[in-house]
C-alpha cells in the first residue's frame, strides 16, 4: 500500500512559480510511475506530467510543455517545478502512482492505483 501526500500549492500571480511535492509513504517510488493530474471546477481530470517505472524520460500534457518539470527528487518524493503560470493553470493538483506503469499508459487516470488527497493551485491575473 503507498500512501502519497502532495504540499506545495498556493496562490501566484500569473507568471511566477510553484513547485508542488508529492511524498510517499508505506514505500518508496522504486519501481513506480509517478503522474501529476489536474482538475478545475467544473472540468474533468486531465493529465499534467509523469514518469515511467523505469525513470527514463518524462511526458508532458502539450499544454504544461516547456513551462513544467517532473522530476523524482529521492526514493519517495517527486517534484513538479511549475513555472510561466498561467490563469488556466488554476486547479486542484493531484499526484498518482501505480507499479510497472509503462510510457505509453501515463497519460490515462484510471491505470494509476494511489492518489494523493489534491493541493490548490490558483494562479491570479
Amino acid at each position: 500500500q503507498v500512501q502519497l501526500v502532495e504540499s506545495g500549492g498556493g496562490l501566484v500571480q500569473a507568471g511566477g512559480s510553484l513547485r508542488l511535492s508529492c511524498a510517499a509513504s508505506g514505500r518508496t517510488f522504486s519501481n513506480y510511475a509517478v503522474g501529476w493530474f489536474r482538475q478545475a471546477p467544473g472540468k474533468e481530470r486531465e493529465f499534467v506530467a509523469a514518469i515511467p517505472w523505469t525513470g527514463d524520460r518524462a511526458y508532458y500534457a502539450d499544454s504544461v510543455k516547456g513551462r513544467f518539470t517532473i522530476s523524482r527528487y529521492s526514493a519517495n518524493t517527486v517534484y513538479l517545478q511549475m513555472n510561466s503560470l498561467k490563469p488556466e493553470d488554476t486547479a486542484v493538483y493531484y499526484c498518482a502512482a501505480r507499479g510497472f506503469l509503462g510510457y505509453s499508459r501515463l497519460a490515462e487516470a484510471n491505470e494509476y492505483d494511489y492518489w494523493g488527497q489534491g493541493t490548490q493551485v490558483t494562479v491570479s491575473s
